[in-house]
């Protein structure tokens, strides 16, 4: 196991490969050490919870009357409602410590993307904080899908050329 050692100690030492091992050594002593298979189960568990409610308020909104593509796109709104709304609370990035990939569902996560965007940048203003800021994560996001949608739409168009 890696000796305990301070980052004065590292700093102060003026040997770089001394300097470099106590450096090493010390980051091992504060790096958390996480277990795969507890990740994967909070990961199951929250990821699955979040799911199974999404299906839970598409059965409710068609219970209440609505049609299936509406009872989807209503869960939609609520799902990313709520997402924002944990977000904007700090209780979605408690989760998201928590519960680590399954939090990336993807409406939920995109969501929790934009929002903490928003509220990170918001002290620079309307235009400059928000408005230039608020696609930082998501932006990209939405550049490969499109990019991507397009790719297979080209590559669909070709194989209906040439094999129908």
């Amino acid at each position: 196991m890696a000796e305990q050692v301070t980052i004065k100690e590292v700093l102060s030492e003026e040997d770089s490969q001394k300097r470099n091992k106590k450096y090493n050594d010390y980051v091992a002593s504060v790096t958390p050490k996480h277990s795969w298979i507890v990740n994967l189960f909070w990961a199951f568990v929250i990821g699955g919870a979040i799911c199974t409610l999404g299906q839970a308020l598409i059965n409710l909104y068609r219970y209440l009357g609505a049609g299936k593509e509406d009872a989807v796109l209503y869960q939609i709104i609520t799902l990313v409602a709520l997402s924002t709304i944990f977000t904007g609370l700090n209780l979605y990035p408690k989760l998201a410590k928590a519960a680590g990939a399954g939090t990336v569902v993807p409406i939920t996560g995109f969501a929790n993307s934009v929002a903490s965007s928003a509220i990170e940048f918001q002290k620079e203003g309307q235009v400059f904080g928000i408005g230039c800021k608020i696609f930082t994560i998501a932006g990209p996001v939405i550049l490969y899908g499109i990019f991507s949608s397009w790719i297979v739409g080209f590559l669909y168009w070709l194989y209906t050329l040439y094999f129908q």
